[in-house]
């Protein structure tokens, strides 16, 4: 019955609560309970609560009972030593803008091999067919060879 005594009725097409909320359809990870609460959790966790680790990778496994270490797991950064270095940490904004064309098969051509052939070619180290009598160990590379240099980890790196 309502304030002005008129009966009225409603459909309603969700579940009732009756107060209650369901949060296991709302996962809120590690955003309730206290600390107490949550190394009771890790200690003891339920299957049915998700524990999230906010990003970080675990570095072992459980083997039932017991926590395998796997120290391979443990993310090792190398910082150079910067001591002497010119460079400054920032780039102003005042810097002037650099544009360059872009890097061609032509231009890798003329810094690696051409100062090399002229060179040859000036002392006369180079045969009828133009082939340089002491050739250089990426001369005497192979297609295949070559190939699988270029593709190698760090080859992009002059």
């Amino acid at each position: 019955m309502s304030y002005f005594g008129v009966i009225s009725r409603r459909i309603s097409t969700t579940a009732v609560c009756n107060g209650k909320r369901n949060f296991k359809k709302f996962p809120i990870y590690n955003k309730r309970g206290s600390k107490i609460f949550k190394k009771q959790q890790m200690e003891n966790p339920d299957p049915e609560v998700p524990v999230h680790k906010r990003g970080v990778r675990d570095v072992g496994y459980h083997n039932g009972e017991t926590f395998v270490f796997i120290p391979e797991k443990i993310p090792e950064i190398i910082v150079p030593d910067l001591t002497n270095c010119k460079l400054k940490p920032y780039v102003s904004y005042r810097a002037p803008e650099v544009t360059q064309s872009e890097f061609t098969a032509e231009d890798l051509f003329y810094v690696v091999y051409a100062p090399k052939i002229v060179k040859d070619f000036k002392e006369g180290k180079l045969d009828e067919n133009g082939q340089p009598l002491e050739p250089s160990p990426e001369e005497k590379l192979s297609s295949e060879e070559a190939k699988l240099k270029a593709r190698q980890t760090g080859s992009d790196i002059f």
